[in-house]
């Protein structure tokens, strides 16, 4: 069966481009929505749906609405010229009223619409001084259905690629495969019968063009369950394996209570929970593989520490993994500061380290002269030999997979893993994105972490921010601004920093040291910038989000993030996180544009509460997991269809599933279940 599938499924595999209506300069576009192969744009689903199936009357069109209008050309498309830009106009009519329809820069539209003719628009309409507009609808020829008069998908897209194209191709895509018969079913038949649910073929066909409402919610219970299902069973396997494996057990007479009594701070109780729980884990006979999920500055780097000083005292050595130079840094910095008191020898791996020092801290290393190594990727490589590793850590977990895990613990034996997120995550979508790990968190913040006051602002305030962004910095502190896109996508109506860089240089603040740092700058330079801020060399930083996961700088009181509404509210919160680490009153003034009410709620949501875990819950609420963590990150699952908010119950059921079927069959080997280990073995990557 499975060698009759693989034959099918070569077409699959096949490259975006050789499929019919695409070719290589439509693939580059494809490419950067994540569409390589065929597989891929079978399974890129719709963001949402158009119901372009029923018709109204002009005369029931209401302003505001998105609305069908089947109507007769009164006129030919006339052209009028207006300043930059080319206005083309078209009356038409139905048995009810007359409406104006509006395009801008389409002169094909002229040789395509005919006066007499019969036409389906669909658009937004407005209503103004009595008049009926529709501005830029689709549309087709009466009695042809290309746009109209069917439930519409519509996709997120990429500057160069419409809607009606993706379609085209996804269509096309779909015909192919199903001649091929190239979908293999990735449940079980017991399973899609007991829960009545559609074939795979079935619901990837219907989820693209679904034929009603009705079979569009069938083929999406079907895909969210398939995507949940197999997520968990490789989660629970995953820590099936972790409890099958017999772990160290770290010595019991190193008391982490020696080290908290000397700090020169006092813990929260619940960082001394959390510790007590990891000692506990490191003490037992199996693996530990704990996540610990802590607010911005809760404190996690001090239980790190703590667990740290546990292994190096029992005799083993300790690799912390961090995502970026200058946080591995931080800890480093941190870690000597409580720990070279007790003999431990902290050493810093990270790129920009010279050849000759690398060389010396990889055999100090391999010879156990060094107790602690603090890194980025680079404590992953071949090279990276320890003597006798016993611990590892991971910090900002998001931004690593458990294949980057496993080749870091797989340089020592049975080591233990203790992993660090400031992502606050609700515990429901903690437990699917870490089925794998046991989950503590530190829901505390230490006494001496200032309320962050927070202002969401229009354009219309826009002077008073920059007055009040100066005042602070004449008060000698620092000022953070995030710009959602590093340059202008004419596509976007958002700021990008280039822009706001131009701005602030040479306007707003041209007598004060302004400067900028985005993702597409080298590694070297963003170090290099970020030092200087820290430092107190730059006023003010202008950034894209690559500061969201940074260094302290306490001086740094302002952050001002242009175009809020198009950030998550979890990473609104994280940027807001990098202000009020000083002893100073902190701001966070969000800048945002639009009147609608989520726009409006999401604000609102920031403004009230500065708890983390709240504003998770509320954002996986408001914008379901798709969108929950802004970009794609190693570590997080992809998503495709699944929404941990919507999908509550079938995630509940799946749960319940997937520990029944690891309970009966851990290997998968019992006939009626292959048909999962091979969907597990091909489509989940963690």
């Amino acid at each position: 069966m499975i060698k009759e599938n693989n034959a099918h499924t070569e077409l699959l595999e096949k490259d975006i481009r050789f499929l019919r209506g695409v070719g290589p300069e439509k693939a580059k576009l494809l490419n950067k929505l994540g569409i390589e192969k065929i597989e891929d744009i079978i399974t890129y689903f719709p963001r949402e749906y158009e119901d372009r199936s029923k018709v109204k009357k002009i005369s029931e069109l209401q302003d505001g609405e998105e609305a069908l209008i089947s109507v007769r050309a009164l006129t030919n498309v006339i052209e009028i010229n207006a300043k930059r830009l080319k206005i083309y106009k078209l009356s038409v009519c139905d048995d009810t009223a007359r409406i104006q329809i509006i395009w801008y820069n389409q002169q094909y539209l002229k040789n395509v619409i005919k006066r007499g003719n019969n036409y389906k628009f669909y658009g937004k309409v407005s209503i103004k001084n009595g008049e009926i507009q529709m501005a830029s609808p689709v549309f087709d020829a009466h009695g042809v259905s290309n746009n109209t008069g069917k439930i519409v998908p519509i996709y997120p897209l990429t500057y160069g690629i419409t809607q009606f194209t993706l379609r085209k191709i996804i269509e096309n895509a779909l015909i192919e495969v199903e001649k091929a018969n190239a979908i293999v079913e990735n449940l079980p038949e017991y399973l899609i019968k007991k829960y009545n649910l559609y074939d795979r073929k079935t619901a990837i066909k219907e989820i693209h063009f679904p034929k009603n409402f009705d079979t569009f919610k069938k083929a999406k219970t079907r895909l969210a369950f398939e995507e949940l299902l197999l997520m968990q069973i490789k989660l629970l396997s995953l820590k099936n394996q972790y409890k099958l494996n017999k772990g160290i057990e770290f010595d019991k007479n190193v008391n982490m209570q020696d080290v908290i009594n000397n700090l020169p701070f006092k813990l929260t109780n619940a960082q001394l929970r959390v510790i007590n729980e990891i000692e506990n884990d490191m003490e037992s006979s199996k693996n530990m593989n704990r996540l610990v999920q802590g607010d911005v500055g809760s404190g996690k780097t001090v239980v790190a520490m703590m667990a740290a000083y546990k292994a190096v005292k029992s005799g083993y050595q300790v690799a912390m993994m961090a995502p970026t130079a200058i946080l591995a840094s931080q800890h480093e910095i941190n870690f000597k500061n409580i720990l070279e008191q007790y003999g431990i020898r902290c050493e810093l791996l990270i790129s920009g380290v010279t050849a000759k020092n690398k060389r010396e801290i990889l055999e100090r290393l391999e010879n156990g002269e060094i107790d602690i190594i603090i890194g980025t990727h680079a404590v992953l490589e071949d090279n990276v030999v320890f003597k006798n590793l016993g611990l590892v850590i991971t910090d900002e977990q998001h931004r690593f997979g458990v294949k980057q895990r496993e080749v870091l613990t797989e340089k020592g034996k049975s080591v233990d893993t203790l992993v660090m997120t400031a992502t606050p995550i609700p515990r429901t979508l903690a437990l699917i994105l870490f089925g794998d790990l046991d989950i503590s968190i530190i829901d505390e913040l230490p006494p001496n972490r200032k309320k962050i006051d927070t202002f969401a602002v229009t354009k219309a305030l826009e002077e008073r921010v920059n007055i009040f962004i100066e005042k602070q910095i004449k008060e000698g502190k620092q000022v953070y601004i995030v710009c959602p896109l590093v340059e202008e996508n004419e596509e976007i109506d958002a700021k990008s920093v280039l822009e706001t860089v131009e701005k602030y240089k040479n306007e707003i603040l041209k007598d004060y040291k302004v400067e900028y740092l985005h993702g597409k700058m080298k590694a070297k330079e963003k170090e290099e910038i970020m030092q200087k801020f820290k430092n107190g060399d730059i006023d003010v930083l202008i950034s894209t989000t690559v500061i969201e996961v940074g260094v302290d700088v306490p001086n740094a009181t302002v952050m001002v993030i242009e175009n809020a509404e198009r950030f998550g509210l979890a990473q609104l919160h994280q940027l807001r996180g990098r202000v009020g680490r000083g002893q100073d009153k902190s701001y966070c003034i969000l800048k945002f544009k639009g009147n609608s009410e989520i726009i409006r709620k999401r604000m609102q949501i920031m403004v009230e509460t500065n708890d983390g875990f709240k504003i998770a819950e509320k954002d996986l609420e408001l914008r379901g997991t798709g969108e929950f963590f802004g970009t794609r990150q190693h570590g997080i699952p992809d998503f495709k269809i699944a929404n941990l908010f919507e999908d509550m119950k079938i995630l509940a059921e799946v749960q319940k599933i997937s520990l029944e079927i690891i309970r009966e069959d851990p290997e998968f080997n019992l006939e009626k279940n292959i048909v999962l280990k091979e969907a597990i073995k091909e489509k989940i990557v963690i």
